[in-house]
């Protein structure tokens, strides 16, 4: 297993980590997965023999039901290992009871605290934006945490670049303390990310955690164009999270994957899994899994090296169009463009 390091801390952190969503199984959290205890801890010792140490969660999850298995799955384990959560959402009927107020964020804390039988969270997220909290407020919180050792890092999740400047601005100008990731999704069927969350991340030395890299399960290889969806699965018309736009570009990105794969002898998951963990900005990739078999095969995606040809097919098939202003810097700034700047447009100038 490969450590990279989490941002512009020192902090290390597997390259493949394990998202438990699935654990509890919970009101609209049921279609996702109903891992119990039991299973879980299963899950976890297969994830630490493969030299996983990053598990993330959130007290959303379920109600706060994921919370309270990792915790109890962890047991002993949990100083050995790095555990993230998140908040901003729901976690009751109250006004106050979501959002990012000073309010809501330390009693959220506390809470998974509690549910996660330790006392600090290793990363603390900020789970979507609040636009109607000053950042202010939410950044003092979170530097208030970090500083009566109930939080060790924060980070944010589901930002847009612009949320991440104001942010990292405010935490320099008030000297509070300084999120050192962002928890985005990004995958082969949804690259949108490369347009200006990845170079931010680049420019201003955020880590990249990367959730649901596998699309919902869309790039795992068991959705075929004109095959029959397989057993108990939505539709593509009903897909939430991420949306699918466009069945016939999905499908084409699927058959690069199951070529490739078929042509190494392992699987579609395991392909798609490799190719985020080669982008040179991602520094773990949040894996989940209902099934053990399921876990099994995603694991082996940190040991798999595509080459350059293979990243190269995968790159072309999915490639999103260049939108404005950055189709304009290709033509016209190509001279006096920087890393970040060219870790998108690059492969758009013409050699």
């Amino acid at each position: 297993m490969e450590y990279r390091l989490l941002g512009q801390s020192g902090l290390k952190v597997s390259v493949l980590s394990l998202g438990t969503m699935t654990f509890g199984g919970q009101g609209k959290f049921a279609k996702t997965g109903q891992t119990d205890t039991e299973t879980a801890r299963r899950q976890i010792g297969l994830c630490l023999d493969a030299g996983i140490n990053l598990f993330d969660t959130a007290d959303v999850y379920s109600g706060g039901l994921s919370e309270e298995i990792l915790g109890q799955a962890l047991g002993a384990k949990r100083h050995d290992v790095l555990v993230a959560s998140k908040a901003r959402f729901p976690m009751g009927e109250g006004p106050n009871d979501r959002g990012s107020s000073r309010h809501h964020i330390i009693r959220a804390c506390e809470a998974s605290l509690k549910r996660l039988n330790t006392d600090y969270l290793d990363l603390y997220q900020l789970h979507q934006w609040d636009g109607q909290t000053p950042l202010d407020e939410t950044l003092r919180a979170l530097d208030d945490l970090v500083s009566s050792g109930k939080v060790r890092y924060i980070g944010v999740s589901n930002f847009s670049a612009w949320h991440i400047m104001k942010t990292l601005g405010v935490a320099e100008a008030k000297h509070y303390i300084r999120p050192v990731s962002q928890q985005i999704h990004y995958t082969l069927q949804a690259r949108e990310a490369e347009y200006e969350l990845l170079p931010v991340s680049l420019d201003q030395g955020l880590g990249v955690l990367v959730w649901s890299p596998l699309a919902g399960g869309l790039l795992s290889g068991k959705y075929r164009r004109d095959q029959a969806k397989p057993e108990g699965t939505r539709h593509l018309a009903d897909w939430g999270e991420p949306p699918v736009r466009d069945e016939d570009a999905l499908y084409d990105i699927v058959d690069v994957l199951v070529e490739i794969a078929d042509s190494r002898g392992v699987s579609a998951a395991q392909i798609a899994l490799a190719w985020l963990i080669s982008r040179p900005v991602v520094t773990s990739v949040i894996i989940g899994a209902r099934s053990e078999e399921q876990l099994n095969d995603n694991l082996k995606a940190a040991d798999l090296v595509l080459t350059q040809q293979e990243i190269q097919c995968l790159d072309q098939v999915s490639q999103l169009p260049l939108l404005y202003p950055y189709w304009h810097q290709a033509w016209t700034a190509a001279d006096r463009l920087s890393d970040a700047d060219l870790s998108l447009i690059a492969p758009y100038l013409k050699k």
